[in-house]
Protein backbone atom coordinates (compact mmCIF):
# COMPACT_ATOMS: atom_id res chain seq x y z
CA UNK A 1 0.00 0.00 0.00
CA UNK A 2 0.96 3.70 -0.77
CA UNK A 3 2.23 5.71 2.06
CA UNK A 4 1.27 9.41 1.66
CA UNK A 5 2.26 12.37 4.02
CA UNK A 6 -0.05 13.44 5.51
CA UNK A 7 -1.06 17.16 5.78
CA UNK A 8 -1.46 19.35 8.70
CA UNK A 9 -5.38 19.22 8.04
CA UNK A 10 -5.18 15.55 7.66
CA UNK A 11 -2.75 14.95 11.41
CA UNK A 12 -3.40 17.97 13.42
CA UNK A 13 -0.84 17.95 16.35
CA UNK A 14 -0.30 20.18 18.90
CA UNK A 15 3.22 22.25 19.33
CA UNK A 16 4.57 20.08 21.57
CA UNK A 17 4.00 17.31 18.77
CA UNK A 18 0.94 15.42 20.12
CA UNK A 19 -1.92 14.27 19.03
CA UNK A 20 -4.18 17.39 18.90
CA UNK A 21 -7.98 16.36 21.01
CA UNK A 22 -5.38 13.35 23.35
CA UNK A 23 -2.62 15.42 24.32
CA UNK A 24 -0.80 12.60 24.03
CA UNK A 25 2.70 11.18 23.02
CA UNK A 26 3.61 8.22 21.44
CA UNK A 27 5.29 7.43 24.73
CA UNK A 28 2.33 8.01 26.85
CA UNK A 29 0.53 4.72 26.58
CA UNK A 30 0.75 1.22 26.69
CA UNK A 31 -0.78 -1.15 23.87
CA UNK A 32 -3.17 -2.46 26.38
CA UNK A 33 -5.61 0.28 26.57
CA UNK A 34 -8.88 0.52 28.49
CA UNK A 35 -11.59 2.69 27.48
CA UNK A 36 -14.19 3.95 29.67
CA UNK A 37 -17.10 6.58 28.32
CA UNK A 38 -17.15 8.90 31.88
CA UNK A 39 -14.00 10.79 32.47
CA UNK A 40 -14.26 9.86 36.68
CA UNK A 41 -14.32 6.36 35.64
CA UNK A 42 -10.23 6.80 34.84
CA UNK A 43 -9.41 7.10 38.33
CA UNK A 44 -11.48 4.22 39.70
CA UNK A 45 -9.95 2.21 37.30
CA UNK A 46 -6.16 3.68 37.91
CA UNK A 47 -6.72 3.60 41.59
CA UNK A 48 -5.97 0.36 41.87
CA UNK A 49 -2.92 0.25 39.82
CA UNK A 50 0.51 -0.21 41.36
CA UNK A 51 1.90 2.95 39.92
CA UNK A 52 1.11 6.05 37.84
CA UNK A 53 3.24 7.52 35.23
CA UNK A 54 0.90 9.59 33.75
CA UNK A 55 -1.47 11.73 34.04
CA UNK A 56 -3.34 14.24 31.34
CA UNK A 57 -6.11 15.78 31.07
CA UNK A 58 -7.65 17.57 27.71
CA UNK A 59 -11.54 18.54 27.15
CA UNK A 60 -13.49 14.93 27.71
CA UNK A 61 -10.19 12.79 27.54
CA UNK A 62 -8.41 11.73 30.50
CA UNK A 63 -5.79 9.66 29.82
CA UNK A 64 -3.87 7.92 33.10
CA UNK A 65 -0.90 5.18 32.12
CA UNK A 66 0.20 2.68 34.88
CA UNK A 67 1.09 -0.65 35.81
CA UNK A 68 -1.58 -3.39 37.23
CA UNK A 69 0.22 -6.07 38.76
CA UNK A 70 3.42 -5.44 36.78
CA UNK A 71 1.30 -4.94 33.69
CA UNK A 72 1.34 -1.51 31.80
CA UNK A 73 -1.80 -0.41 31.12
CA UNK A 74 -3.74 2.89 29.76
CA UNK A 75 -7.14 4.18 30.77
CA UNK A 76 -8.68 6.60 28.82
CA UNK A 77 -12.02 8.65 28.99
CA UNK A 78 -13.91 8.38 25.52
CA UNK A 79 -16.85 10.46 26.51
CA UNK A 80 -20.40 9.68 25.27
CA UNK A 81 -21.32 8.40 21.73
CA UNK A 82 -19.19 7.16 18.90
CA UNK A 83 -18.59 10.90 17.45
CA UNK A 84 -15.90 10.38 20.53
CA UNK A 85 -14.70 7.05 20.16
CA UNK A 86 -13.84 7.69 15.96
CA UNK A 87 -11.37 10.79 17.88
CA UNK A 88 -10.17 8.28 20.53
CA UNK A 89 -9.09 5.36 17.99
CA UNK A 90 -7.71 7.27 15.30
CA UNK A 91 -5.41 9.02 17.45
CA UNK A 92 -4.32 6.59 19.60
CA UNK A 93 -3.72 4.83 16.24
CA UNK A 94 -1.71 7.65 14.99
CA UNK A 95 0.22 7.54 17.70
CA UNK A 96 1.85 3.60 16.88
CA UNK A 97 1.23 3.39 13.50
CA UNK A 98 2.61 6.99 11.90
CA UNK A 99 5.65 8.73 12.12
CA UNK A 100 4.42 11.63 13.50
CA UNK A 101 8.06 13.70 12.99
CA UNK A 102 7.83 12.53 9.36
CA UNK A 103 3.31 12.58 9.28
CA UNK A 104 4.27 9.22 7.26
CA UNK A 105 2.35 6.07 8.41
CA UNK A 106 4.72 3.56 9.23
CA UNK A 107 5.97 0.45 7.01
CA UNK A 108 5.23 -1.98 10.23
CA UNK A 109 2.29 -1.76 12.23
CA UNK A 110 1.42 -2.08 16.31
CA UNK A 111 -1.94 -3.66 16.79
CA UNK A 112 -3.65 -2.08 20.18
CA UNK A 113 -5.78 -4.37 22.93
CA UNK A 114 -8.70 -2.22 23.75
CA UNK A 115 -11.27 -3.09 26.47
CA UNK A 116 -14.29 -1.32 26.96
CA UNK A 117 -15.47 -1.33 30.35
CA UNK A 118 -18.91 0.20 30.36
CA UNK A 119 -23.10 0.99 31.60
CA UNK A 120 -25.67 -0.46 29.37
CA UNK A 121 -29.58 -1.46 29.27
CA UNK A 122 -30.86 -4.71 29.00
CA UNK A 123 -33.13 -5.94 26.81
CA UNK A 124 -34.42 -9.03 27.77
CA UNK A 125 -36.50 -9.27 30.63
CA UNK A 126 -34.87 -12.20 31.99
CA UNK A 127 -31.47 -10.59 31.94
CA UNK A 128 -30.29 -9.61 36.25
CA UNK A 129 -29.33 -6.63 36.80
CA UNK A 130 -25.84 -6.50 37.55
CA UNK A 131 -24.46 -9.12 34.98
CA UNK A 132 -21.53 -8.90 33.12
CA UNK A 133 -22.09 -8.65 29.49
CA UNK A 134 -19.55 -9.25 26.46
CA UNK A 135 -20.85 -7.87 23.67
CA UNK A 136 -20.08 -10.81 20.87
CA UNK A 137 -21.05 -8.41 17.99
CA UNK A 138 -23.08 -4.54 18.15
CA UNK A 139 -25.50 -3.34 15.47
CA UNK A 140 -24.47 0.21 14.87
CA UNK A 141 -26.99 2.55 14.24
CA UNK A 142 -25.00 5.60 14.46
CA UNK A 143 -23.82 6.02 10.98
CA UNK A 144 -20.03 6.29 12.04
CA UNK A 145 -18.85 3.03 10.36
CA UNK A 146 -20.91 3.98 6.68
CA UNK A 147 -18.06 6.87 6.28
CA UNK A 148 -15.43 4.03 6.36
CA UNK A 149 -14.33 0.99 4.65
CA UNK A 150 -16.45 -2.02 3.97
CA UNK A 151 -16.15 -4.53 7.04
CA UNK A 152 -15.02 -8.17 7.05
CA UNK A 153 -18.23 -8.84 9.28
CA UNK A 154 -20.94 -10.53 7.60
CA UNK A 155 -23.42 -7.51 7.01
CA UNK A 156 -26.45 -9.52 6.54
CA UNK A 157 -27.99 -10.14 9.89
CA UNK A 158 -28.19 -5.95 9.54
CA UNK A 159 -29.99 -6.11 6.73
CA UNK A 160 -32.05 -8.86 8.24
CA UNK A 161 -32.46 -6.78 11.37
CA UNK A 162 -33.56 -3.94 8.97
CA UNK A 163 -36.33 -5.59 7.37
CA UNK A 164 -37.49 -7.00 10.53
CA UNK A 165 -37.55 -3.56 12.54
CA UNK A 166 -39.00 -1.31 9.04
CA UNK A 167 -38.82 1.98 10.21
CA UNK A 168 -35.17 2.51 10.56
CA UNK A 169 -32.50 2.99 8.49
CA UNK A 170 -29.73 0.32 7.75
CA UNK A 171 -27.56 -0.43 10.33
CA UNK A 172 -23.83 -1.90 10.47
CA UNK A 173 -22.22 -5.09 12.00
CA UNK A 174 -19.14 -5.16 13.67
CA UNK A 175 -17.63 -8.15 15.92
CA UNK A 176 -15.54 -8.13 19.05
CA UNK A 177 -11.84 -9.91 18.61
CA UNK A 178 -12.47 -13.51 19.19
CA UNK A 179 -8.73 -13.79 20.58
CA UNK A 180 -9.18 -11.24 23.03
CA UNK A 181 -12.99 -12.22 23.87
CA UNK A 182 -11.29 -15.49 25.51
CA UNK A 183 -9.47 -13.80 27.98
CA UNK A 184 -13.05 -13.07 29.55
CA UNK A 185 -14.44 -16.52 30.89
CA UNK A 186 -17.89 -17.02 30.13
CA UNK A 187 -18.82 -18.60 33.07
CA UNK A 188 -18.60 -14.56 34.29
CA UNK A 189 -19.24 -12.62 31.47
CA UNK A 190 -22.16 -13.61 29.39
CA UNK A 191 -21.76 -13.49 25.60
CA UNK A 192 -24.49 -11.47 23.70
CA UNK A 193 -25.37 -8.75 20.58
CA UNK A 194 -25.56 -5.09 21.62
CA UNK A 195 -27.47 -2.13 19.83
CA UNK A 196 -25.38 0.97 19.98
CA UNK A 197 -27.68 3.57 19.00
CA UNK A 198 -27.04 7.75 18.24
CA UNK A 199 -28.97 9.07 21.36
CA UNK A 200 -29.70 8.20 24.82
CA UNK A 201 -33.37 9.36 24.94
CA UNK A 202 -35.83 8.28 22.52
CA UNK A 203 -33.61 6.39 20.33
CA UNK A 204 -33.10 3.69 23.47
CA UNK A 205 -36.94 4.09 24.08
CA UNK A 206 -37.03 6.86 26.54
CA UNK A 207 -39.70 9.92 25.98
CA UNK A 208 -39.65 13.14 28.61
CA UNK A 209 -41.69 16.02 27.43
CA UNK A 210 -41.56 15.11 23.59
CA UNK A 211 -42.92 11.92 22.58
CA UNK A 212 -41.08 9.15 21.08
CA UNK A 213 -43.07 7.41 18.20
CA UNK A 214 -40.93 4.71 17.94
CA UNK A 215 -41.11 3.56 21.18
CA UNK A 216 -43.07 0.33 20.55
CA UNK A 217 -39.93 -0.91 18.11
CA UNK A 218 -37.71 -2.29 21.11
CA UNK A 219 -39.96 -4.72 21.76
CA UNK A 220 -39.24 -5.89 18.23
CA UNK A 221 -35.62 -5.54 18.91
CA UNK A 222 -36.32 -7.73 21.33
CA UNK A 223 -37.96 -10.30 19.44
CA UNK A 224 -35.21 -10.34 16.84
CA UNK A 225 -33.44 -13.45 16.58
CA UNK A 226 -30.16 -13.90 14.52
CA UNK A 227 -29.03 -16.59 12.02
CA UNK A 228 -27.95 -18.99 15.56
CA UNK A 229 -31.07 -18.16 17.20
CA UNK A 230 -29.48 -15.71 19.89
CA UNK A 231 -31.46 -12.63 20.80
CA UNK A 232 -30.31 -8.71 21.35
CA UNK A 233 -28.99 -8.49 24.78
CA UNK A 234 -28.65 -4.90 25.31
CA UNK A 235 -28.68 -1.02 24.57
CA UNK A 236 -25.58 1.54 24.62
CA UNK A 237 -23.83 3.72 22.70
CA UNK A 238 -19.99 3.22 21.84
CA UNK A 239 -19.30 -0.47 20.97
CA UNK A 240 -20.31 -0.89 17.00
CA UNK A 241 -17.46 1.70 16.60
CA UNK A 242 -15.11 0.75 18.42
CA UNK A 243 -15.15 -3.02 16.86
CA UNK A 244 -15.51 -1.65 13.50
CA UNK A 245 -13.00 1.00 13.81
CA UNK A 246 -10.55 -1.60 15.62
CA UNK A 247 -11.04 -4.06 13.00
CA UNK A 248 -10.57 -1.95 9.93
CA UNK A 249 -7.05 -0.06 11.92
CA UNK A 250 -6.29 -3.81 12.72
CA UNK A 251 -6.81 -3.41 16.38
CA UNK A 252 -8.51 -6.33 18.95
CA UNK A 253 -11.74 -4.65 21.04
CA UNK A 254 -13.76 -6.12 22.90
CA UNK A 255 -16.92 -4.07 24.82
CA UNK A 256 -17.81 -5.53 28.76
CA UNK A 257 -20.65 -3.20 29.92
CA UNK A 258 -22.18 -3.97 33.53
CA UNK A 259 -25.76 -4.04 32.88
CA UNK A 260 -27.42 -1.32 34.82
CA UNK A 261 -31.01 -0.97 33.54
CA UNK A 262 -33.36 -3.60 32.27
CA UNK A 263 -35.54 -1.25 29.52
CA UNK A 264 -38.22 -4.43 29.40
CA UNK A 265 -39.11 -4.22 32.79
CA UNK A 266 -38.34 -0.63 33.97
CA UNK A 267 -36.00 -1.80 36.68
CA UNK A 268 -32.67 0.02 37.58
CA UNK A 269 -29.60 -1.17 39.43
CA UNK A 270 -29.88 -0.06 43.63
CA UNK A 271 -25.93 0.09 43.75
CA UNK A 272 -24.71 1.17 40.48
CA UNK A 273 -21.08 2.65 41.25
CA UNK A 274 -20.58 -1.17 43.29
CA UNK A 275 -21.68 -2.94 40.39
CA UNK A 276 -19.23 -0.86 38.04
CA UNK A 277 -16.07 -1.36 40.65
CA UNK A 278 -16.90 -5.03 40.72
CA UNK A 279 -16.52 -5.17 37.22
CA UNK A 280 -13.63 -2.74 36.68
CA UNK A 281 -11.05 -5.13 39.30
CA UNK A 282 -12.30 -8.84 37.80
CA UNK A 283 -11.72 -7.23 34.66
CA UNK A 284 -8.03 -5.58 35.37
CA UNK A 285 -7.70 -9.16 36.59
CA UNK A 286 -8.12 -11.09 33.49
CA UNK A 287 -5.86 -8.68 32.13
CA UNK A 288 -3.22 -10.32 34.19
CA UNK A 289 -3.80 -13.02 34.78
Amino acid sequence: MKRNMLGPSELILNSDGSVYHLNLLPEDISTTIITVGDPHRVGEVSKHFDAIELVRENREFVTHTGTYKGKRITVISTGIGTDNVDIVLNELDALVNIDLNARMPKSELTSLDFVRIGTSGALQSDIPLGTWLLSSSAFGYDDLLHFYSELNTSQEAAEDLQKYIGRLPLPYRAAASTSLSEVFPETDYKRGHTLTMPGFYAPQGRALRIGNPTADIFHKFAEFELEDGSRLTNLEMETAGLYGLAELLGHRAVSISVLLANRMNGEFHDDPKGAMENLILHTLNCLVS
